[in-house]
């Protein structure tokens, strides 16, 4: 186990059990003025969507505001970088996600290292994305593309959101896991033009976000082939797993909330009390739906260890494909 993820899971195991007098006492005057959750990402996009969700339900609940901070670059870096310098009183909270697990590794030099500065609060949601083909492509199914790519060796190419993001790896972790393929990477500037030229044929294959896809899929511009999480979406129950034909395979965007490392233990077991309150909502449960999105609570150290597990995957990913920032 290396120091960082022992740190973290250190944070995460010390959150679970906090001394009840004392979270008592700080429950009764947390929070006493409005709460900031930064997002690395700009407003609109499944990142953002879900801290304002997150943070009406916390606004209601604790009769404080809890407002949404964007600060979108460097892959989130930015946004973290800030959570890492505030002071640590449960008033700044970092919305985590995939991008912090990749850019441990992704990102040579740092001025802060995610799993010994951010401390785990509570886990929120996982995304699914799904693997697109250009008609043109003669496979139906993950088997035939595996055989057609095998038998076309770097004569096909998959676009993606930019180099490191989850639209990427989660790219290069199915060539790894398909037995090696000789795919081409495309990056774009977003995953909107990467669909668009996917339409248009100029790449043949791109890691998506699930929710604006099912257009395309039902219009029959674009075929799915598969999902990338563990079983089946809803909104798409006839597209298979693609662990069903690779074994083991799977790319989902988790999704959580930090703070800064040294905030108090039980003002983190109150966040965490409301955070898995708003994930067994109904209502909230309806939106995740929307955004394709499926909930998933804990302690803090269960987040922990989710995170620490990320961190570990994407970094062999990585380190296997040789990916770097240009």
């Amino acid at each position: 186990m290396t120091p960082s993820r022992r740190q973290f899971l250190h944070l995460a195991i010390g959150v679970a059990a906090p001394p009840l007098l004392s979270r008592l006492a700080r429950a009764e005057t947390y929070p006493s003025r409005p709460v900031r959750i930064m997002v690395g990402f700009a407003a609109g996009g499944p990142n953002d969507i879900l801290a304002r969700l997150v943070g009406q339900w916390c606004s209601e609940r604790f009769g404080q505001q809890f407002m949404v901070e964007n600060r979108p670059g460097a892959g989130s870096n930015i946004a973290t970088d800030v959570v890492v310098r505030a002071p640590p009183d449960g008033y700044t909270l970092l919305l985590v996600g995939s991008p912090n697990a990749i850019n441990a590794t992704l990102y040579e030099k740092l001025d802060f290292n995610f799993l010994r500065d951010i401390a785990p609060v509570a886990s929120l949601a996982r995304g699914t994305l799904v693997m697109l083909v250009h008609p043109s492509v003669p496979a139906r199914t993950i088997p035939e593309f595996i055989a057609h790519a095998r038998a076309n060796p770097g004569k096909i190419s998959y676009g993606s959101g930019g180099v490191g993001g989850i639209t990427h790896i989660a790219g290069e972790l199915f060539k790894q896991d398909a037995g090696g393929l000789d795919l081409q990477h495309v990056p774009y500037r977003g995953v909107g033009p990467a669909i668009t030229d996917l339409l248009g044929g100029q790449v043949q294959v791109v890691f998506a976000n699930l929710a604006p896809s099912i257009g395309y899929i039902g219009s029959g511009k674009l075929r799915a082939l598969g999902i990338t999480a563990p079983a089946r979406s809803e909104a798409l129950p006839d597209v298979p797993a693609i662990c069903e034909f690779v074994p083991g395979y799977e790319a989902s965007s988790v999704f959580g909330i930090g703070a800064p490392k040294d905030t108090p233990i039980e003002i983190i077991g109150t966040l965490n009390q409301e955070f898995n309150a708003v994930l067994a909502d109904p209502a909230f449960k309806m939106r995740l739906h929307g955004l394709d999105a499926t909930g998933f609570g804990g302690s803090p150290a269960d987040f922990g260890k989710v995170m620490t597990d990320e961190t570990e995957k994407w970094a062999k990913v990585i380190r296997l494909a040789k990916i770097r920032l240009e």
